[in-house]
């Protein structure tokens, strides 16, 4: 499965190859923490909430306001790595550049995560996950980069 993530403002959306937009992302009230994943309907699906202010942030993913994954940023500079911990396995994002992101799962790759700089100053997002191994909250892991290590690729 290939995504495009269009990233403007405080607002990210997702579109498929055929440029139908699949998802919105949307941070929920003024001043919050919280993202959250709406389908084309406008369902509310899951959850992002950053849940450290660290140097090197930290995030839940939730769904029904419950958490379901827990996000740390492993290396902000050297080997820049995201990890993903839940019940039903790991994923990680690694790059050697905050920009082209390897996407594993349990050790093994299935997709890929590349960062783009459009024309407008903003960025966007190219996402490719095998199609077996997809879910709907995965399109968040493209926040979580990008609250991580948006700012840096903007200005590089």
């Amino acid at each position: 499965m290939e995504l495009m993530i269009f990233v403007k403002g405080g607002k990210y959306t997702v579109q498929d190859k055929k440029q139908r937009t699949l998802y919105t992302v949307k941070k929920k009230g003024f001043g919050s923490n919280r993202f959250i994943l709406l389908d084309a309907s406008n369902y509310h699906l899951y959850s992002i909430v950053q849940t450290g202010e660290d140097r090197k942030p930290t995030f839940s993913l939730t769904h029904n306001d419950a958490s379901f994954m827990n996000v740390s940023c492993r290396s902000l500079f050297l080997d820049p790595t995201l990890d993903f911990e839940s019940k039903d396995g790991k994923w990680q994002l690694s790059s050697k550049d905050h920009k082209d992101f390897t996407l594993m799962k349990d050790g093994a790759q299935v997709g890929r995560l590349r960062t783009r700089l459009a024309v407008s100053g903003e960025l966007q997002y190219e996402f490719e996950i095998e199609n077996k191994v997809f879910d709907d909250y995965l399109v968040l892991f493209a926040v979580a980069v990008d609250r991580t290590f948006g700012d840096m690729n903007k200005n590089s």
